[in-house]
């Protein structure tokens, strides 16, 4: 994913909130969201090339359904060839039995084999954040407060301008009773931000541009699906994805 805004303990009764768009390569093929065949419990996309997930939910698990999310932290210079695919991370949770606390302590040690990633993962009992490139950060790996949250390609809630105009908009469709659709007008939102504003994150400025926007799409890579997830107090969590051309030439 490199967009995520998420609800956390905002709603009664909607514990959890969650919109993003996947940007993707569009030659990186990908199955659509739905239930896995060796772990049906698991209602995730699958990235066929590295085998794991970018979002998902579980219908189960140790304290009611679980759901993980992952962005990419963009660091050009610090991209390792050989990293393990961070895709595992999301998989890994959603298929194993640990709750959010105890899964973080196990990839903790390790976490520096990855490239840059941030990892959202939770279920009834709490939300928490994790990134491999928060350095001293204190709130690296903390148990979020109710309210709302965003991130994209930087560290949570990192004031990149998509990050809080998307936060902004999604605050205000929570606060409306918005219907479905509207969060998925938001997220195929296409404004770019003007250039004093960009973060330097290492590319060419007019790739920052491009990339500014909340739904991508330029020769070769974009955003590839828009997701809404919403994970109730007292029924199964729905996720619901939509595909977006081109890449639904290249998914399956």
């Amino acid at each position: 994913m490199c967009l995520i805004v998420f609800a956390w303990r905002v709603i009664p009764g909607l514990p959890l909130v969650a919109c993003a768009n996947r940007d993707e390569f569009y030659d990186r093929p990908a199955t659509p969201a739905g239930p896995w065949p060796d772990a049906p419990h698991i209602i995730a996309g699958r990235d066929l090339r590295g085998g794991g997930s970018w979002m998902g939910v579980t219908k189960t698990g140790p304290n009611g359904p679980k759901f993980a999310a992952l962005t990419n932290i963009r660091a050009p210079d610090e991209r390792r060839t050989d990293a393990p695919t961070r895709g595992a991370l999301v998989a890994d949770f959603l298929k194993g039995d640990l709750d959010a606390p105890a899964y973080l302590d196990r990839i903790a040690p390790d976490a520096q084999e990855y490239n840059g990633f941030n990892l959202i993962l939770g279920d009834a009992a709490g939300i928490h954040w994790f990134s491999n490139r928060a350095g001293a950060d204190p709130r690296n790996g903390r148990a979020l407060e109710p309210g709302i949250y965003g991130v994209s390609n930087g560290l949570l809630d990192a004031p990149w301008p998509k990050v809080v105009r998307t936060k902004a908009t999604f605050a205000s469709l929570l606060l409306q009773g918005a219907p479905e659709e509207a969060y998925f007008e938001m997220l195929a939102d296409t404004t770019r931000a003007p250039d004093m504003r960009l973060p330097d994150t290492g590319v060419p400025l007019d790739l920052e541009r491009e990339l500014s926007a909340v739904c991508i799409e330029i020769p070769g890579y974009g955003t590839r699906t828009s997701t809404v997830v919403k994970v109730y107090a007292d029924a199964e969590p729905e996720l619901h994805e939509r595909v977006l051309k081109p890449c639904d030439q290249v998914a399956g």
